[in-house]
């Protein structure tokens, strides 16, 4: 008998059970220290997976941020469409001056040319009737002193209202609008495409738990198996057997003994898959979530390629960002062509001012009134700059429909390599479990003839693990089932469900 080859073969065959669930824990939580122990009781939530994704999708601190980004460029979108509106705006003040503002008349001459005047003479004076007599005026000038005119109070408050629209901006407006209107849209599909990841990460985190958890049912059971093995083999070698011998027993013991610091190992990472789990819904790193679910289920689906690839280009974020991106960038080619044409507005304003004096500016004319125009800015030269405008935001809209190009076929290619693992995946499963059945009715008769003496040794062992090893190979093929088609969900951006699925 070769003992060495039963060590060697155990310890690979052990530790391929044990990086059944390394692969399921994320490198973000590996090496952070120890399971939960008595000194952080951690918190057990026993949820299924709908309360999981439901708890996750409310809880996520990425979703509350995508959420917050889809706000913001939809206020950006309202900002845009603000100027289609006319502006009106109120503005009042109170002035005090430290003097009455005033207007100096200078000081000057009025000269008076030399003429005759006619004067009245009235009845009784010269003679019974009134009469005209010619007077002569000499040439003179008529000095006229400097006057000091009060124009208004010290104290004035006053009112005025403001009103400007836009009448024609040359498409500028529309430009801004459409450009909006796409960043709103890129972020509402980058917030779903923060939705499908949640969900396909709680799905994955969810069903590797599960794995998790009925990999350590599979090495506990293995345990109980091998040392009732090692009790059966120390009462064979000291019954005086001559198949079996203190060395079987001794290799048996090594193996037993290796085993149980596995199965530790797997507690936990089952523990780690659990805490993962709870840490990807948002919840805190005291708690930890366990599946209620006892075992990966399997649904056999068979969807049609050419229609999952279809309905990625209507679903996909990517492709979604993508057209919303084209119209952004249509909106910036429409704005920046707008510095061409002229801009027509309307204005208007009313005022009303209030002070005290009743002379000089404030009379009641100046003290009310309005003021009506239209205004038109015409751009005639800007050295070339409006145009380096239009052909930078050309050459974008152009370089985002040659990306969405490349991205017909990158989504094309991501949707089909998920579906060759989901095929991969169920025939994998049929696979498993038949050599399953078969290790275990392998290792049950294995296991009689050896308590008959009619093998050795290191036939259980080998068959004991061999039998642990297949059933944890067959849960892997249901998980990595579950992984593809929620993988192919991610990819497609929306559900795969048997409409899907081509009928018989």
């Amino acid at each position: 008998m070769t003992y060495p080859n039963i060590r060697a073969t155990a310890t690979r065959w052990v530790g391929a059970i044990l990086s059944l669930t390394l692969a399921l824990v994320p490198a973000a939580h590996r090496g952070e220290g120890p399971a939960p122990s008595a000194q952080a009781t951690p918190e057990i939530h026993e949820l299924d997976l709908g309360q999981c994704l439901e708890e996750a999708l409310e809880n996520n601190h990425r979703r509350q941020a995508s959420r917050f980004a889809v706000e913001i460029a939809e206020a950006q979108h309202r900002q845009a469409l603000a100027g289609y509106w006319p502006q009106v705006g109120l503005k009042g003040g109170y002035e005090h001056l430290s003097s009455a503002p005033d207007f100096v008349f200078p000081a000057s001459q009025v000269r008076v040319p030399a003429g005759t005047a006619m004067i009245n003479v009235p009845a009784g004076v010269l003679g019974p009737n009134p009469v005209q007599i010619p007077v002569s005026t000499p040439a003179q000038t008529v000095p006229v002193p400097s006057q000091d005119v009060k124009l208004a109070n010290p104290d004035s408050f006053t009112v005025s209202l403001d009103a400007s629209w836009l009448l024609y901006d040359g498409g500028m407006r529309r430009g801004l609008s459409e450009q909006t209107q796409g960043l709103a849209d890129i972020m509402k599909e980058e917030a779903r495409r923060t939705d499908l990841e949640i969900a396909d990460s709680v799905t994955r985190l969810y069903y590797g738990a599960v794995l998790a958890r009925n990999v350590l049912d599979i090495g506990s059971v293995t345990l109980k198996k091998m040392e009732a093995t090692l009790d059966l083999t120390a009462t064979m070698y000291r019954g005086g057997s001559s198949r079996v011998m203190k060395t079987d027993w001794l290799d048996n013991k090594v193996m037993v003994e290796t085993l149980r610091s596995m199965v530790v190992e797997l507690e936990r990472n089952a523990a780690l898959a659990e805490a993962a789990l709870a840490n990807t819904m948002g919840l805190g790193w005291r708690s930890s979530v366990r599946p209620t679910d006892r075992e990966i289920p399997f649904i056999p689906l068979s969807p049609d390629l050419e229609e999952l690839v279809q309905t990625a280009y209507h679903f996909n974020p990517d492709w979604g960002e993508v057209e919303a991106g084209i119209r952004a960038a249509e909106g910036a080619v429409l704005t920046a062509k707008s510095e061409h044409l002229p801009r027509v507005a309307a204005t208007g304003i009313a005022h009303r001012w209030w002070n005290t004096y009743q002379a000089g500016l404030a009379t009641d004319n100046n003290k009310v009134g309005w003021a009506a125009g239209v205004g038109v800015e015409l751009p005639l030269f800007s050295g070339f700059l409006t145009k380096s405008k239009v052909d930078e935001a050309t050459a974008r809209e152009e370089k985002i429909k040659a990306e969405r190009q490349l991205l017909r076929e990158g989504i094309g290619l991501e949707v089909k390599s998920a579906f060759l693992n989901l095929v991969a995946a169920a025939k994998a499963f049929q696979a498993t479990r038949d050599a399953m059945e078969a290790a275990a009715e392998d290792s049950d008769l294995t296991t009689r003839a050896y308590q008959a003496e009619m093998v050795e040794t290191e036939k259980v062992i080998r068959t004991q693990l061999l039998e642990a090893l297949m059933t944890a190979q067959h849960l892997k093929a249901r998980y990595d089932h579950v992984a593809a088609q929620a993988q192919i969900q991610l990819v497609v951006g929306k559900a795969l469900t048997s409409e899907n699925t081509p009928s018989n």
